[in-house]
C-alpha cells in the first residue's frame, strides 16, 4: 500500500475522493507506525515518513470510510521520568471520530510486565483492544438550526441516553438505550409534555469500564471513563447492534436532528478532567502511549506518578498546549460537526488548575471566552475537583462591559489553596466576587450560593448571543433550571438566584 507526505492537520483521520490524511500528534516519538487493519483482523504497517511540529503525517491513497486503524509509537520507555512509548501496543488515535471494539482486560494491555512496572511490556496488544473507525463527513441535516433558547427560558432535562429509553413501552424493543430510541416518537411525546427545552446528556464520549468493574462481570453505567473525546459511545447505537460499524456517528446526529425539530436543544456532560487509562499502573490505550507528559499532569518530584485531583488515578495536562488543543477541537467538532448546542463540564476546576493551582482566569477559561464557536454555545461546570480546599461558584460575567464573548468566569468563595482572582481589591478570605473577563477586575460580589468542595453543584452563566440578556443579568447570577430523569443522577443546578 502506497503512503504519500499528506498534511499535519487537520489531526485525526480525515477522507477526501482519493483517500484518507491521517495525522497524529507526538512529541517525543522517535518514529510512528499506522497500523490498517482488515475486517480478519489482519495488520498492514506503514511507517509515517513526515513530522511538522511534534504532529507525524501521511495520506494513504484508496483507504476510504470503515477502515479500521491505530498506531504504534517508537519512543523512550522511562517510567521513572514519566515516559512511556511502548511500540507493542496498539493506540488509539485520540481523534478517532468512530471507535470499533472494546477493551479486553488482561497483561497484553499493560505497558509494563506485572510486578516490574520499570520494563517495557513486549506482549502485544493489539487483539486486545479497540481501532479507530476512519468516517465519513457527510450527512443530511436538511434545515437543521440550533433552537438558541434564552437562558431565561431554559428548562433542562438531564438524562441519560441508555437508562432514558431502556424500559420505554412506548419505544420499540430494537431502538431501547440508544441514540436512535432517545428521539422515537413516544419519547419525543414525553419529553413535549414535560415542557422542558433542553436535554442533558450523561457522558457519550466513548467511554470503557475499568477492570475492577468487569472482574465483577459489572459494568460502567454512568460513562465517566473517557477513551474517545470525538466518538459518539458504540454502545449506545442502534445501527452498532445491527451490525453496521461507524453507524453511531450518524445515528448520533439524527437524534440531534429530531430534538431541534422538536425545539429541544442538546448539551454534553463532558469529561475533560481525566481519562479511562487510570493511574501509573493502567493500561496503555491511547494518549500515555504517544505522549504521557503532554496528555497528563505528573508528580514534580516523581514523575512516575500522577498529579491526580479527579480521584480517578490520573488528570488531564491543561498546562499543555497538545492537551488543549485536543479539548478545543474536540468542543467545537461537537458544535460545528454534530451540532450540540452546549456542554456541562465535569470536575472543571481540574480544568481551570495552571501548574497544578487553581486559576480563576486560567488559560482554558480564556481559550473558551475568546473562541468563536464555543463561546457562543450554553456552558455549564462543576465547580470543584477533589483537591479543592475551596468551593467556586460560576457567576455571571462582564461588569464593565468590555467583552461580549465570555460565558464562563469562576470566583473562589474562600482562600485556601485557590490562587486569588487578578484584582487588586480582592485579598485572601474575601467572598466570592464577579471577575470580569474583559478587564481582569472583580465587580460587586454577586448574590449567589457557594456550596462545599464535595456537592456537585452547577450554575450557568450568561449567554453573549443574547445582548438583551446580558443587561438583564449584569448584576446577578443566571442559573437555570434543572430537571431531572427517573433513574438518572440527581439534579445539579443550584436555585435560581432572585432578582
Amino acid at each position: 500500500m502506497e503512503l504519500w507526505p499528506g498534511k499535519p492537520f487537520p489531526l485525526g483521520a480525515t477522507t477526501s475522493e482519493t483517500g484518507t490524511n491521517f495525522a497524529v500528534a507526538s512529541d517525543i516519538a522517535d518514529s510512528v507506525v499506522l497500523c490498517l487493519f482488515d475486517k480478519a483482523g489482519h495488520e498492514e504497517q506503514l511507517q509515517l515518513q513526515e513530522v511538522d511540529g511534534g504532529i507525524w503525517h501521511g495520506f494513504v491513497p484508496g483507504v476510504g470510510p470503515g477502515q479500521r486503524y491505530g498506531y504504534r509509537v517508537v519512543g523512550p520507555f522511562a517510567p521513572a521520568r514519566g515516559l512511556r512509548c511502548n511500540a507493542n501496543k496498539l493506540l488509539l488515535d485520540p481523534y478517532a471520530r468512530a471507535i470499533d471494539g472494546d477493551v479486553t482486560w488482561g497483561d497484553e494491555i499493560l505497558g509494563y510486565p506485572p510486578g516490574n512496572p520499570d520494563d517495557c511490556s513486549t506482549l502485544d496488544s493489539a487483539p486486545f483492544v479497540p481501532r479507530g473507525l476512519v468516517v465519513a463527513d457527510g450527512f443530511d441535516w436538511g434545515g437543521d438550526r440550533p433552537p438558541a433558547i434564552p437562558y431565561s427560558d431554559t428548562i433542562i432535562y438531564e438524562t441519560h441516553v441508555k437508562g432514558f429509553s431502556q424500559r420505554h413501552p412506548g419505544v420499540p424493543k430494537a431502538l431501547r438505550g440508544t441514540y436512535a430510541g432517545l428521539v422515537a416518537p413516544a419519547a419525543l411525546e414525553h419529553l413535549a409534555s414535560l415542557g422542558v427545552t433542553a436535554v442533558e446528556l450523561l457522558p457519550v464520549h466513548h467511554h470503557v469500564d475499568d477492570g475492577l468493574l468487569r472482574s465483577k462481570d459489572l459494568t460502567d453505567y454512568w460513562g465517566y471513563s473517557t477513551l474517545g473525546f470525538f466518538a459518539p459511545h458504540a454502545g449506545y447505537s442502534a445501527k452498532v447492534r445491527a451490525g453496521r460499524p461507524g453507524g453511531q456517528v450518524a445515528e448520533f446526529k439524527a437524534m440531534v436532528r429530531a430534538l431541534h425539530a422538536a425545539g429541544i436543544e442538546v448539551i454534553l456532560d463532558v469529561v475533560f478532567n481525566h481519562t479511562a487509562e487510570g493511574n501509573h499502573l493502567g493500561p496503555t490505550l491511547s494518549f500515555r502511549g504517544f505522549d504521557n507528559t503532554a496528555y497528563y499532569r505528573l508528580t514534580a518530584s516523581q514523575p512516575r506518578y500522577y498529579f491526580d485531583t479527579t480521584g480517578t488515578g490520573n488528570s488531564l495536562n491543561v498546562d499543555s498546549p497538545v492537551c488543549l488543543r485536543l479539548i478545543m477541537d474536540s468542543l467545537r467538532y461537537w458544535v460545528q460537526e454534530m451540532h450540540v448546542d452546549g456542554f456541562r463540564f465535569d470536575l472543571a476546576a481540574a480544568l481551570a488548575r495552571e501548574h497544578g493551582v487553581f486559576d480563576s482566569v486560567s488559560a482554558f477559561f480564556d481559550l473558551v471566552s475568546q473562541d468563536p464557536v464555543i463561546s457562543r454555545v450554553k456552558l455549564i461546570a462543576e465547580p470543584w475537583d477533589v483537591a479543592s480546599r475551596t468551593a467556586s461558584t460560576l457567576v455571571a460575567s462582564p461588569t464593565c462591559g468590555a467583552s461580549g464573548t465570555a460565558n464562563i468566569a469562576t470566583a473562589s468563595a474562600t482562600s485556601g489553596a485557590a490562587r486569588p482572582a487578578r484584582c487588586p481589591s480582592w485579598r485572601p478570605g474575601s467572598p466570592a466576587r464577579r471577575i470580569c473577563t474583559g478587564c481582569r477586575t472583580a465587580g460587586p460580589t454577586p448574590r449567589s450560593t457557594t456550596r462545599p468542595a464535595t456537592t456537585a453543584s452547577l450554575s450557568v452563566t450568561w449567554s453573549p448571543t443574547n445582548r438583551s440578556a446580558t443587561r438583564q443579568t449584569a448584576n446577578r447570577t443566571t442559573t437555570a433550571r434543572t430537571t431531572t430523569a427517573p433513574g438518572t443522577a440527581e439534579s445539579k443546578a443550584l436555585p435560581k438566584t432572585p432578582r
